[in-house]
């Protein structure tokens, strides 16, 4: 009884054990531009390829800038940089008071406890906005941080 389920299922297995493969067909357009396919349905005038041969990897050289591409000289390139250095530096100044506020407003709430706090789940509901407002704060620098270090 067990060999008559056993055969069915070792059949099965032993279909699964071979990798399936497709052929791929070379193909040339009229200019002589190749492409690769497995699409059948795509394959007129085009050739075969043997799982014999070996395939190679090519690395793709950067597009080229047309010429008449708009280009920005080095020194207003470098005005830019500094201007957007400022702006962040600006703006890391600011989020650090906002730091150093929010976490003088999260002392003071910690400090304080209403009467109707009788549970202590109640304290830590009412302090978890000015938790979060602080985790924002240094999420805030951090990338500001990570930001600036990434500027030439």
């Amino acid at each position: 009884m067990i060999f008559t389920r056993a055969i069915p299922l070792f059949f099965l297995a032993l279909g699964f054990a071979f990798p399936a493969s497709a052929q791929v067909y070379k193909c040339a357009d009229a200019n002589g531009k190749v492409s690769y396919t497995n699409a059948r349905s795509a394959t007129k005038g085009c050739e075969p390829l043997t799982n014999e041969q070996a395939v190679s990897t090519v690395s793709m050289r950067p597009a080229s800038s047309p010429a008449s591409f708009p280009k920005v000289s080095s020194d207003a390139q470098k005005e830019r940089d500094n201007a957007r250095r400022q702006v962040l530096q600006n703006e890391l100044a600011t989020e650090e008071a906002e730091l150093e506020e929010a976490r003088k407003a999260l002392t003071g709430q910690e400090a304080v406890r209403h009467g109707d706090e009788k549970n202590y789940q109640k304290k830590l509901d009412r302090l978890q906005p000015f938790k979060e407002d602080v985790e924002r704060r240094e999420r805030n620098i951090e990338a500001l941080n990570k930001e600036i270090s990434g500027l030439r």
